[in-house]
């Protein structure tokens, strides 16, 4: 989605780790806008300015002007380097956009309720998949896409096709990926399906058969 926030970035007239370094020592980071057709161009923003976009409602989604000697057009975040120590922001690849064409991305799931197959009947809710991908023109993304998981019993889920999609946004991710479900605890008592033996019956070959190796074992030891 676009979002009316303008980032100025300067250019790098060099490339490297000396030159990175010293990006940094200035306070900026070292990034590269490409896409669009158009040859990658290297930058320097603001590490403060990248993070408020990506902590953002939209988060990596957010479309915003990026301003580099006077001219602006938008970008997406595409990518990015933490410090693995520190989580500083190193660096950035920033995506430019053409707002009339359609791109894919990844957009949040999130639930909301307490499934009554937890509460009922004791079962667990598990989310499977935080994220679905789409198709969509960059001004319709949505920021996230919010399931109301309250009527699921044990047995039951959501899958990505069950999704309402708004305006041109379309489906690329699986329509059968599981989303979110509720499971019977692991370890915990089944009943057994129609005409099954009961588990007493049906432990009582394994342990003949295990008495019986025991007693083979005993007659080879007598052997010897």
């Amino acid at each position: 989605m676009k979002q009316e926030i303008t980032v100025t970035a300067e250019i790098r007239s060099s490339r490297g780790k000396n030159e990175a370094r010293r990006t940094r020592r200035a306070g900026k980071i070292p990034a590269v806008v490409y896409g669009a057709f158009q040859d990658p161009v290297a930058v320097a923003v603001s590490p403060r300015d990248l993070n408020v976009i990506i902590h953002s409602s939209g988060g990596y989604n957010t479309i915003f002007s990026l301003s580099v000697d006077g001219s602006t057009t938008p970008v997406m975040i595409a990518d990015h380097q933490n410090d693995p120590i520190r989580g500083t922001l190193l660096h950035a690849d920033l995506l430019r956009i053409d707002l009339n064409k359609r791109l894919r991305v990844s957009v949040p799931v999130r639930t909301r309720g307490d499934a009554k197959g937890v509460k009922q009947q004791g079962g667990h809710f598990e989310i499977v998949s935080r994220f679905v991908e789409v198709d969509t023109l960059p001004n319709e993304i949505p920021e996230s896409f919010e399931l109301d998981v309250t009527e699921l019993m044990l047995g039951q889920g959501i899958r990505a096709g069950e999704i309402p999609l708004p305006g041109s946004v379309k489906l690329v991710s699986p329509p059968d990926a599981v989303i979110a479900h509720v499971v019977g605890l692991r370890g915990a008592a089944e009943t057994p399906a129609e005409g099954a033996a009961p588990a007493e019956e049906a432990a009582q070959p394994e342990v003949v058969k295990k008495g019986k190796k025991e007693e083979e074992g005993g007659d080879k030891g007598k052997k010897k």
